[in-house]
């Protein structure tokens, strides 16, 4: 199952922990195009909520997702190559700054911010259809309720949750945090919440 996000300090290379066996990790993979500041401030966020998060070198955003006719990536393809390229015990999170689109209901195209399987091992984050104000944390909301569909959550129903449905809007001003149900799912997985 596909779950759709609508609103839609580093060294890489670097663990900040050595994870224990029975622990995954986190790789965040940037696209090329996307600002060191944004890249940044996800990664050092990620860090205070999950111990294990793998900074990766950033890398050319694949042509095959490329779709020509609205001058937007297929969230779809994207989620595809990062997973062909995904690890073992590892969770990507590609970030980037194109616009990303995916097939809703009948809508063959639609504009997101964020794309995640649920549950699984890849999820995709844009900064395209965020607004100008506080851009890095909002990208960081996106990129955090999509690694949230990797762990299992579906959407919440409060409406401060990072898991919270945007339903077509960018709500992330009002995002606070996970609420204590997703925050106690989470901590149960190993995020030091």
């Amino acid at each position: 199952m596909i779950y759709v996000v609508l609103f839609a300090l580093s060294i890489p290379g670097f663990y900040c922990q050595h994870p224990h066996k029975d622990n995954i990790i986190i790789d965040l993979q940037p696209f090329k195009g996307i600002s060191d500041k944004e890249r940044d401030y996800v990664y050092g966020e990620l860090q205070k909520v999950y111990p294990y998060v793998h900074l990766k070198d950033p890398i050319a955003i694949p042509a095959s997702a490329y779709y020509a006719e609205r001058n937007r990536y297929k969230a779809d393809s994207l989620i595809h190559f990062l997973e062909t390229n995904t690890s073992t015990d590892h969770i990507t999170i590609g970030i980037t700054n194109k616009d990303i689109s995916t097939r809703k209901d009948s809508i063959a195209d639609w504009g997101i911010m964020g794309l995640g399987l649920c549950p699984g091992r890849v999820c995709i984050a844009s900064d395209f259809r965020l607004s100008g104000v506080q851009r890095a944390d909002q990208l960081f909301k996106v990129a955090i309720h999509e690694l949230g569909h990797t762990q299992g959550l579906k959407h919440c129903a409060v409406k401060t949750c990072f898991m919270r449905d945007a339903e077509g809007k960018n709500t992330t001003s009002e995002e606070t945090g996970f609420c204590e149900s997703c925050r106690s799912y989470l901590i149960r997985k190993g995020w030091k919440l």
